[in-house]
C-alpha cells in the first residue's frame, strides 16, 4: 500500500512508505524537490547480552549515481565512509539512541542511503527525520517520534534548511535534534554569536522540530488506516535476581565509597576497582560474572551520582564548578612550524601545525561536496592515553568526530587572507575527558606559536549535568566516567567574543529543555573565560612572524598573457626554476590575471622572484620604451617592446615612415579596459 504525506517548511517535505524497500521492518522515502533519501529500518532477531550499552547500528551512505558523477580512483565504486558521511552517522545516533529502551539487547541497524541530490538542501540535515519515521512505521519501541533541522542565519535572518551558498554566506550553520518537549542534539559552528544569540536559534529551531513531529505523527495515522503495524516483540535485559543483587550490595557499596573518597587518580581509583571486581567475582565462583559486572557498575554510578548531589564531591575531589589544573608549553617541538602542549588535569594534547602551500590542500570529492580544504585538523586517539592495549586498525569514527569538532572550532577565526595550507595535528597523550576540547585549546595555543594571526584565541569546555530525583548539578570539565554515567555532554568553544562552535549531546530526554540549556551557557562563559586567562599566560597572541624553520608563501601577480613564459614548452622552464632555487612555484589564473604562489625558505624565494622577472617584461605607464615593428595593418602597427608583449600603436599616433622590422621608441598607456590591449603613443 502506497502512503504519502507532506509538509511545507521552509521547502516541501514529503514522506513515503509502500512503494520500495518492504523486506525491511520500516522503510520511508523522504522527498525535498529532487533530493531523495531513503530510511529503513531492521532489528536483530539474535541478542547481545554482554552489551554494554544499546546494539544501534546506524549507517548513512551518498550514492555517487545520486548527482550523475561515477566515483573517482581505481576502483570505480562506492568504498569506505568518507568523513562527511561518518558524521552524519554519528549524528543521527546522537539523536536517536536516547530514546530507546536503554535495557534493550536485540540489535538495531538504520541505513540511510541519499539517491537523488539536486544541490538545492544538504541531505544530512534530513537524515534524523527520514530515520525516525522509518522507526515509527516498523513496530520498534521508539519512545517518541524526533527530529532533527539544519539551520543558517544570513543578515540576522534564520533558514530552516539552506542550501550550500546559503551557509556560505551565514554566520551559522548548526544541526539541532529534539522531541516535542525537549532538544537533545546540537552540532554546528558559528562566527563569535553570543549567549542570547544561541538562545533564540535553540528557540526558533524546536518550533520547527515540533512541527516535523506533528507531520510524523499524521503520516503515522495515515500509516495505521491501511497498514497493521505489530509490536516487535524484543528482548530486554533483566536484572531482577534480588538475592544477588543484595548480596553484592552488602559486599562491594562501602568499598567503592571508600576507593572514591581515597583515590582521585584515575589511574588508581580504576584499579582498586578492577582488584575489588575481581574478588567478588572469585567469591561466586565465575558463576554470574556478566551480571556481578552489571550490578557493579550499576552501584559505581549510583555512588558517584549520590556524592555529586548530596556531598558535592567529584571522582578527583573537585568541587561541581571546579576546573581541573592546566599547564601548558608552546614551541615543544623546536623543529616543527607550531606546536603546543595543553594538559587540564589527566587529559593532554600534543598539537602541531604544519604550513604548506596549495599543492598540500585536502582535497574533499564526495558526492554532495567538492572543494579544495585549505585548513584542516586532525585528531589522533591513542591507546596509551588510557593505559589500554588496542589493535590499531585504522582512525575510529569518534577521531573523525572529535577532530571534525575542533576543525570547526577555528574554521571561522582563521584569517581569509591567510596563504597558506594550514594542517593541525592534535594527538592524544594522556585522557579522562574533555580531550576534544583540550585540542582546542591546544591547537590554539599552537597556531599562536606558528605566527598565524588567528582573529582571537579559543578554547573549550565539556559541561556536564547530573539529575538526581529533583535535584540538579551542573558540572564543569567532566571527566570520562562523568560523561558516562552523567545526564549530558555540552561541549561548547568560544573566542572572548563569543561561541565559535558546539556539540551537546542528552542521555536523559527530561533535561533537553531550553531554561537548563540557557544556565549551561551562562556557566560555560564564565568557565571558558577562565581557562583563556590562564592560556594567556602560555601565549597571549601570535607571534609576530613565522619561525625560521617555517616556509614562506609570497604571491606575485603578473599579466595573463606571461602565464605560457614563465611555464614554459611542456612546462620545462617552471621546473628549471623550481629545481635551482628549491622552491614549489604554482600558477593559477584568476580575474584575468596570473597570481604566482611561491613556497621555499626566503634567500630561495628571492633567487626565485629574480628568474621570474628577468623571464617577463612588465611596462609601467608613462615609460618610454623601445620596441620592434613585427606588424603594419590599416588600424595602426603592432610593436614588440618583450618577448610575448606585444602593443598597439594607432594610426592617429603615427608621424613618420614606419617598415616592418624598425626599432622606434614608444611610450606605454596602458591596457585598453575595452579591449584588454596594450596602447602605445609616439607623443614623449
Amino acid at each position: 500500500m502506497f502512503i504519502q504525506e507532506n509538509i511545507l517548511l521552509g521547502n516541501k517535505i514529503i514522506i513515503e512508505t509502500g512503494l520500495i524497500a518492504n523486506q525491511s521492518d520500516g522503510s520511508v522515502i523522504l522527498k525535498i524537490g529532487n533530493t531523495i533519501l531513503l530510511s529503513t529500518v531492521v532489528f536483530g532477531k539474535e541478542i547481545k547480552e554482554n552489551s554494554n550499552f544499546i546494539p544501534l547500528t546506524i549507517d548513512y551512505r551518498e550514492k555517487f549515481f545520486a548527482v550523475g558523477k561515477i566515483p573517482g580512483g581505481f576502483i570505480k565504486r562506492e568504498g569506505k565512509p568518507s568523513d562527511q558521511e561518518i558524521l552524519t552517522m554519528r549524528i543521527v545516533d546522537r539523536l536517536i539512541r536516547p530514546f530507546l529502551p536503554k535495557k534493550l539487547i536485540n540489535e538495531i541497524q538504520i541505513i540511510i542511503t541519499l539517491l537523488s541530490y539536486d544541490y538545492k538542501v544538504l541531505p544530512d540535515g534530513l537524515a534524523g527525520l527520514a530515520s525516525s519515521a522509518a522507526l515509527l512505521i516498523s513496530g520498534i519501541p521508539l519512545k517518541c517520534p524526533v527530529s532533527q533541522i539544519r539551520l543558517a542565519r544570513i543578515n540576522n535572518k534564520l533558514i530552516i534548511n539552506p542550501n550550500i551558498n546559503q551557509i556560505k554566506e551565514s554566520d551559522i550553520n548548526l544541526i539541532i535534534g529534539g522531541s516535542l518537549k525537549s532538544i537533545i542534539m546540537i552540532d554546528g559552528e558559528m562566527k563569535e554569536i553570543t549567549n542570547n544569540d544561541f538562545i533564540k536559534i535553540i528557540e526558533f529551531s524546536h518550533k520547527a522540530i515540533r512541527k516535523l513531529i506533528n507531520f510524523q505523527i499524521k503520516f503515522l495515522k495515515k500509516v495505521k488506516k491501511y497498514i497493521n503495524i505489530k509490536k516487535i516483540n524484543f528482548f530486554y535485559l533483566k536484572l531482577k535476581n534480588l538475592i544477588l543483587k543484595k548480596k553484592i550490595k552488602y559486599l562491594i557499596y562501602y568499598q567503592i565509597y571508600k576507593i572514591i573518597k581515597k583515590y582521585k587518580k584515575k589511574k588508581d581509583r580504576n584499579k582498586k576497582f578492577k582488584f575489588l571486581l575481581n574478588k567478588i567475582i572469585y567469591l561466586f565462583d565465575n558463576s554470574n560474572e556478566y551480571y556481578i559486572k552489571k550490578y557493579f557498575n550499576y552501584f559505581k554510578k549510583k555512588i558517584i551520582i549520590k556524592l555529586i548531589i548530596n556531598e558535592n564531591i567529584r571522582l578527583d575531589g573537585r568541587q561541581p564548578k571546579d576546573i581541573r589544573n592546566i599547564w601548558g608549553i608552546i614551541n615543544f617541538l623546536p623543529g616543527v612550524h607550531g606546536s603546543a602542549i595543553f594538559t587540564r588535569g589527566e587529559t593532554q594534547s600534543l598539537t602541531t601545525v604544519t604550513l604548506g602551500s596549495s599543492l598540500d590542500v585536502n582535497k574533499i570529492d564526495n558526492v554532495v561536496i567538492e572543494y579544495n580544504e585549505k585548513f584542516y585538523l586532525h585528531y589522533n586517539f591513542h591507546p596509551f592515553s588510557t593505559g589500554e592495549v588496542k589493535l590499531i586498525t585504522g582512525i575510529s569514527r569518534r577521531e573523525i568526530g572529535h577532530g571534525s569538532l575542533a576543525k570547526k572550532s577555528f574554521k571561522n577565526i582563521i584569517p581569509l587572507n591567510n596563504p597558506y595550507t594550514i594542517r593541525i595535528v592534535s594527538d592524544i597523550l594522556e585522557s579522562n575527558g574533555s580531550s576534544s576540547m583540550a585540542t582546542v585549546c591546544a591547537a590554539s595555543l599552537a597556531l599562536m606559536d606558528a605566527g598565524i594571526k588567528i582573529k582571537n584565541p579559543v578554547a573549550g569546555i565539556s559541561m556536564g549535568l547530573i539529575k538526581y530525583k529533583k535535584k540538579i548539578k551542573i558540572l564543569y570539565d567532566i571527566l570520562g566516567e562523568e560523561d558516562h554515567y552523567g545526564d549530558m555532554d555540552f561541549k561548547i568553544t568560544r573566542s572572548i567574543k563569543g561561541i565559535t562552535a558546539c556539540q551537546m549531546d542528552i542521555k536523559n530526554i527530561k533535561i533537553g529543555k531550553i531554561s537548563i540549556l540557557k544556565n549551561i551557557l551562562k556557566h560555560s562563559k564564565k568557565g571558558i573565560l577562565n581557562i583563556l586567562n590562564i592560556m594567556n599566560n602560555i601565549l597571549s597572541k601570535p607571534r609576530k612572524n613565522i619561525k625560521s624553520t617555517s616556509p614562506i608563501l609570497t604571491l606575485i601577480k603578473i599579466p595573463k598573457q606571461y602565464i605560457g613564459i614563465i611555464i614554459g614548452s611542456g612546462g620545462k622552464t617552471i621546473q628549471e626554476i623550481q629545481s635551482r632555487t628549491d622552491t614549489n612555484i604554482i600558477i593559477t589564473e584568476k580575474n584575468n590575471q596570473g597570481i604566482i604562489e611561491i613556497f621555499g625558505k626566503k634567500n630561495n624565494i628571492d633567487k626565485a622572484i629574480k628568474r621570474i622577472k628577468n623571464l617577463i617584461f612588465i611596462p609601467k605607464i608613462g615609460n618610454i620604451y623601445k620596441g620592434k615593428v613585427i606588424s603594419i595593418k590599416s588600424f595602426g602597427v603592432f610593436i614588440e617592446l618583450s618577448k610575448g608583449v606585444e602593443g598597439l600603436l594607432h594610426n592617429s599616433e603615427i608621424n613618420l615612415n614606419i617598415n616592418i622590422g624598425d626599432i622606434i621608441k614608444v611610450k606605454y598607456l596602458g591596457i585598453d579596459k575595452n579591449t584588454g590591449k596594450i596602447n602605445l603613443s609616439l607623443k614623449n
